[in-house]
């Protein structure tokens, strides 16, 4: 791989520097799309996609698995409950009517969920 990595650069180098004219451009352009669409190169780049999905994907869902993790523990640890946000004061007794109450009564539904 780094020696394609070299071959790719020098190819650019070559292209971007080139003071050869319109026509020695097209030429370039012609010839590295011709090897571009050949079949070893599409080999190795067909290898290097599936190479990504099956050795990358499983890394980048660990990691995100970790990140939702870390983040539930602390909302958790943090126990903030949603109807004691507002303004600091307990509204679970205040006859508040968009905050869920338990059958207990008293009771805080969102914090005894979140009770470990």
């Amino acid at each position: 791989m780094p020696r394609m990595s070299f071959w790719v650069g020098l190819a650019a180098g070559y292209v971007l520097g080139a003071r050869a004219g319109k026509q020695r451009y097209d030429q370039i352009k012609t010839v590295s799309g011709k090897v571009w669409q050949s079949g070893p190169v599409q080999k190795q780049v067909t290898a290097a996609k599936e190479g990504a999905r099956t050795k990358a994907a499983p890394v980048v869902a660990d990691f995100v698995a970790d990140a939702a993790k870390a983040t539930s523990e602390k909302l958790r640890a943090s126990r903030t409950v949603p109807s004691q946000v507002s303004n600091g004061r307990d509204r679970t007794t205040g006859g508040d009517p968009w905050v869920a109450r338990s059958a207990g009564g008293d009771e805080d539904p969102w914090g005894s969920a979140t009770r470990r």
